[in-house]
């Protein structure tokens, strides 16, 4: 069997269609988290801690090179730790709903399997 045909095969399999549905649906998600976060949940918390814009916290290590005519040389090195919060919060966000999500497949699962026997 060929490669070509094999592929065809995986490719038509459900399983593939249903992974392939996944990645596109959680790309989705993804950018409707991070809107969340970065739009919804931040701005109130960044207001209540005195204005602050998380995407603007960082430690600069090293300063940005200039030239003379003030062109810039090399870029600063900083640890951008307010991008990372946000990251952070988004990742909490993701694994919660996932986490919910699951559970609640889990419990009709097990519906599933009392009606069955039921039966």
């Amino acid at each position: 069997m060929g490669l070509l045909q094999e592929f065809k095969e995986f490719a038509v399999k459900g399983n593939a269609i249903d992974m392939a549905v996944g990645i596109v649906v959680g790309a989705a998600f993804n950018k409707i988290i991070s809107s969340l976060v970065n739009d919804v949940i931040m701005p109130p918390i960044g207001l209540l801690l005195g204005g602050v814009d998380f995407k603007n916290l960082e430690v600069v290590l090293k300063k940005a090179t200039v030239s003379a005519t003030g062109e810039p040389l090399l870029p600063a090195v900083a640890l951008r730790y307010g991008l990372f919060i946000n990251t952070l919060i988004d990742f909490l966000i993701v694994a919660f709903t996932i986490f919910v999500v699951i559970k609640a497949v889990n419990r009709l699962v097990r519906v599933r399997q009392i009606a069955t026997k039921l039966v």
